[in-house]
């Protein structure tokens, strides 16, 4: 049936239950998977006619981002690992998540999606937006929603 499967993860409690319940769809169904994680850009507010900016340096902030993915990455290959599933891990800096997740899924070759959903309804999901949504609309391949 599905042969690789991308994981997208952002080492939330409901991402790391979703990555728990990749694993062993992943040992059911033997498929590999790959786990995926978006790293925020440095961030640069504009206010009025001057910028305000983090005080950390880009490169530091870099610095830290790829530490965050490697734990959540190392975390999720962890997970794998103990359910017996072959899994690769990939990241890279994008403020647009949906879109790096459909781009590295494709560039991989999967054939299937898995990621969470947080269930926002009504005002808070207008407000906050969905990364899942935002999959699930623009995704050519089949996604797999945990709640």
């Amino acid at each position: 049936m599905f042969k690789h499967i991308l994981v997208a993860t952002d080492g939330s409690q409901l991402s790391n239950q979703t990555v728990e319940r990749a694993a062993s769809f992943a040992r059911e169904t033997g498929a590999r998977l790959t786990f995926f994680y978006a790293k925020p850009d440095y961030p640069v507010s504009f206010y009025g006619e001057g910028a305000i900016m983090d005080p950390t340096s880009p490169e530091k902030f870099a610095e830290m981002a790829d530490k965050q993915a490697q734990e959540i990455l190392g975390a999720a290959a962890r997970v794998a690992g103990t359910a017996g599933v072959e899994c690769e891990t990939a990241s890279v800096v994008s403020d647009i998540p949906y879109e790096a997740i459909i781009a590295e899924a494709q560039a991989r070759g999967c054939d299937l999606i898995f990621m969470a959903s947080h269930g926002r309804r009504g005002i808070s999901a207008l407000l906050l937006g969905s990364e899942t949504q935002k999959v699930l609309t623009h995704s050519t391949i089949p996604v797999l929603v945990y709640r």
